[in-house]
């Protein structure tokens, strides 16, 4: 049986700029968003067999944090998002045949800086999720 399972490589990360896609360049690592539900417990004096009883709460669609490769234009950009107070316009497109991308609108609420002596400067940038992460099948374009 073949996997219908794909590699990481070539998941593009992009943020909106107000009329088109811009890739965030020199990725090498994006985590989440990870989604969470809080619950609200019902539990009262007549619940079945003593156990407690919950309702779905609140959902928290988390935090995407992305490692890449220092560059000072990608940094600056992040930076403007981290000093800007609304909300910003996201999306991870990952390398799947219908183009999968995940959308999402975020507040940029970490920028960090790796220096090593030896190795590459890296930032990671911790983004906020607000509201709702929307799935979608792209169009084709990976530009």
């Amino acid at each position: 049986m073949e996997s219908k399972g794909i590699v990481g490589v070539s998941t593009l990360f992009r943020r909106w700029s107000g009329s088109a896609w811009v890739n965030i360049s020199e990725i090498t690592n994006i985590t989440g968003p990870g989604l969470a539900r809080g619950t609200v417990e019902f539990t009262s004096m007549s619940s079945t067999d003593k156990y407690r009883e919950f309702l779905g709460g609140f959902r928290d669609s988390g935090t995407v944090v992305i490692a890449m490769i220092f560059r000072r234009d990608m940094y600056d950009l992040m930076k403007d998002d981290f000093e800007d107070d609304d909300t910003k316009n996201y999306e991870i497109v990952f390398p799947d045949a219908e183009n999968t991308t995940l959308e999402f609108e975020g507040l940029v609420t970490e920028l960090g800086l790796t220096t090593p002596a030896e190795d590459k400067v890296t930032s990671d940038v911790t983004i906020k999720v607000s509201g709702k992460v929307e799935i979608n099948s792209g169009s084709g374009s990976r530009s």
